[in-house]
């Protein structure tokens, strides 16, 4: 016990300022030294001033636990961000069938009748909603066809999403110019 005190008061007194490394073989035999240990021993470093010991391989593998896991969350980011560039462009594309199917019909439809909705700028009721702007994109031009199929709606002034609407089911309102409205679910829409 005194060859290990004066080995490390010698090492204190030569290297106060550099750390110790204790470092232990897989036979369980310990050596201090001033340098690092090779990577077939245990690690350990001892902090002069304070006294402390640092697991070197434990403070390594949490250091790679860290940087893995920074990995997996800017992957995830990367992934939500494809996620809603993909959204927006489905959006679009949606609401550019609307407005072909309205420049093309206008004795059927009013110019603003299926105004686009703006990923970025989206009225309150469809933020709720958000994550399926495509769908209701989509659904509001069908809801606007179903209306005038039905043959009491010559000409569609508004289909947009209603407030009735749920995470499961969305509802749609359509007014035509003849005063008469109409509500459509999705299953309706759908079939």
């Amino acid at each position: 016990m005194r060859i290990t005190l004066l080995i490390l008061g010698s090492l204190f007194s030569t290297c106060t300022f550099a750390g110790i490394y204790k470092c232990t073989d897989i036979n369980g035999k310990t050596d201090y030294q001033s340098k690092p240990c090779d990577s077939a021993h245990k690690a350990i470093e001892i902090n002069v001033k304070t006294g402390g010991l640092t697991d070197l391989q434990q403070k390594e593998k949490e250091k790679q636990a860290l940087e893995q896991k920074q990995q997996e969350e800017k992957l995830e980011q990367e992934q939500i961000s494809k996620k809603q560039i993909q959204l927006k462009q489905d959006a679009m594309s949606e609401s550019a069938k609307n407005q072909f199917l309205i420049k093309n019909n206008p004795e059927k439809f009013s110019a603003f009748s299926i105004p686009p909705y703006a990923p970025d700028q989206l009225p309150v009721l469809v933020q709720s909603f958000q994550s399926r702007l495509p769908d209701i994109e989509r659904l509001r031009g069908k809801a606007a066809e179903k209306a005038l199929a039905s043959g009491q709606c010559t000409r569609v002034e508004s289909s947009e999403l209603h407030n009735q609407s749920t995470k499961k089911t969305l509802v749609f309102s359509v007014s035509c110019s003849s005063g008469k409205n109409f509500q459509f679910t999705e299953p309706e829409l759908i079939k």
